[in-house]
């Protein structure tokens, strides 16, 4: 069940009516909206459903054990519980087969997975799920994340718990943005379930605002550019050109980007129908004039969720915690799983003069040590920020490599002449570097294997064909008029887009209506295949 189905819309349509008679009903609004909630995950993630429910029971629970003791060593105990339950379920279900993996190439090729949820499934169900496979619950990551930001909220004295278990459970899986974000704070959600039901005219004109922007950007642009061009480039790199590479890399740039914000702009939309106010998630990111700022723009409930629990307890800008000891001890090991065991001394012999050479200027020199605990603590951030994405060594490497980002710039900006200026020459070339900078990052994310990303690189060096560019730019024209589209769309001035929108929301209901209804039968025209599942999905 997704947003672009109709079957969601129908479904979302009877929620709506149901709420409308109940909403002034605080615990029977709530219990409704939970309920409702599991059925679009099971309809959505299938019986994975009970792992929502065991996290929402767990984390229910843990709540109550940190709010009622004044000690803090026992309060620290039961967040620690509550950071390695929700730890160890999404380990298990979305990292399990990639540890595997690990151990076939490097330690035991006899090794197997076995997917005991699925086989237990199975034997209660008589189904036939796969169990020598892993297929992540939809959403695992997000949940997860939910309910610890609520365990650490509980633990700081942000809020107080829940009191109601339903309650509860409508904060973890509230559907709108239960699979794919954004990732709601507990301290900003939870004061919203016990308030009253509040939906200016004006807020609904920005409800359906949003809605329609995401299907813009979900159907028109990404799926077409996906189905048309990006997935046979990347399906197979080595039957296309350099040219076609480097465009499939471009539009997957662009499609990435209209997916997920489409699926959170609808998502905000429809809380939005129901009195609820989801963060933003994204400030047109391609604006950015730096790694550091497109950070600041792109997924930022994720951004800042990294920053506040991972980036600012090891030690941000300030020092090293232990566990940035811990990650640097286990570097080498890292290179070599990535590398091979074969490349074992050259590995040590540089990890130790390094190691000699860090150790030796955060002694002489009080000021890099602090620059060197903060970069650090940004590559741990943005390379476990990688991995959270997916369970491979491309998701690390892409990680790993946006972390060398910010800290080059960083960096960089300490000593450039050019830092701070104005003129608008300087603010595109700005941008435009920022932007390829991400793109290329993007070769990582999008492959397959390590071997489709050398097949690109291959493509792109030694296949670029320029003679054959005009008749690759006939033959995708409105594939790429798409993207000429989405590009200049997503580049207006936001001063435009402001006013365009203030035009929308002035305008009379019937005008939204009318207009509604005819750019929703004009998106749905554009299909021409089956639905796409939204990207984020897998993550």
């Amino acid at each position: 069940m997704i947003f672009t189905n109709v079957e969601f819309w129908i479904f979302f349509g009877v929620v709506l009516a149901v709420f409308s008679l109940i909403h002034p009903h605080r615990t029977a609004r709530n219990a409704f909206l939970f309920l409702v909630s599991l059925f679009f995950y099971f309809k959505t993630g299938g019986f994975f459903f009970v792992l929502l429910i065991f996290s929402t029971l767990v984390d229910y629970a843990i709540g109550f054990g940190i709010h009622g003791s004044e000690r803090k060593g026992v309060r620290l105990f039961f967040l620690v519980l509550s950071i390695v339950v929700n730890l160890l379920l999404l380990g298990y279900f979305k990292y399990t087969y990639f540890f595997v993996e690990v151990a076939q190439d490097y330690f035991d090729p006899s090794a197997t997975y076995y997917n005991h949820f699925n086989s237990v499934v199975n034997d209660i169900t008589g189904s036939n799920l796969t169990v020598d496979k892993l297929v992540p619950p939809v959403g695992i990551s997000f949940f997860t994340f939910q309910t610890i930001s609520y365990a650490v909220d509980v633990y700081k004295r942000k809020i107080e718990p829940v009191r109601n278990i339903l309650d509860f459970g409508f904060y973890v899986s509230f559907f709108p943005q239960l699979v794919a974000g954004p990732i709601v704070r507990a301290s900003e959600f939870i004061p919203q379930i016990y308030q009253p039901f509040r939906l200016t005219q004006r807020e609904m004109g920005i409800a359906m605002w949003w809605i329609l922007k995401g299907l813009v950007k979900k159907l028109f642009i990404a799926d077409y550019i996906a189905v048309n061009f990006v997935d046979r480039v990347f399906a197979d790199p080595g039957a296309y050109t350099g040219f076609e590479n480097v465009m499939g890399l471009y539009g997957y740039s662009l499609q990435v980007y209209c997916d997920f914000a489409g699926y959170t702009d609808i998502a905000i939309g429809v809380a939005l129908l129901m009195g609820f106010r989801l963060p933003i998630n994204f400030n047109s990111p391609y604006k950015a004039r730096s790694v550091g700022e497109f950070w600041k723009r792109w997924h930022i409930s994720l951004s800042t969720w990294l920053k506040d629990y991972l980036y600012i307890p090891l030690g941000g800008s300030r020092s090293a915690s232990f566990l940035t000891y811990v990650f640097f001890a286990i570097l080498p090991i890292l290179v070599l799983l990535l590398f091979g065991w074969e490349i074992w001394l050259e590995v040590l012999i540089t990890f130790v003069l390094l190691a000699s050479t860090l150790i030796f200027l955060s002694i002489r020199f009080p000021k890099v040590r602090k620059e060197l605990f903060t970069s650090a603590n940004l590559m741990i951030t943005m390379t476990l920020g990688g991995f959270w994405h997916g369970a491979s060594w491309l998701f690390i490497i892409w990680g790993a490599l946006n972390g060398i980002g910010l800290v080059a710039y960083k960096l960089w900006r300490k000593i450039s002449p050019w830092e701070g200026r104005k003129e608008w020459f300087w603010q595109i070339w700005t941008i435009f570097l920022t932007f390829n900078f991400i793109t290329f990052t993007r070769i990582w994310f999008r492959g397959q294997s390590q071997e489709d990303v050398l097949e690109w690189f291959n493509q792109v060096w030694y296949e670029f064909r320029w003679d054959l560019i005009p008749e690759i730019l006939s033959s995708y024209q409105w594939v790429f008029m798409v993207m000429y589209i989405g590009f200049v769309l997503h580049w207006f001035p936001s001063k435009w887009k402001e006013e365009l929108r203030t035009l929308w929301l002035d305008s009379h209901m019937a005008v939204k209506l009318a207009v509604s209804v005819v750019a929703i039968f004009v998106i749905y025209q554009t299909i021409s295949s089956d639905l796409q599942a939204f990207i984020y999905f897998q993550f």
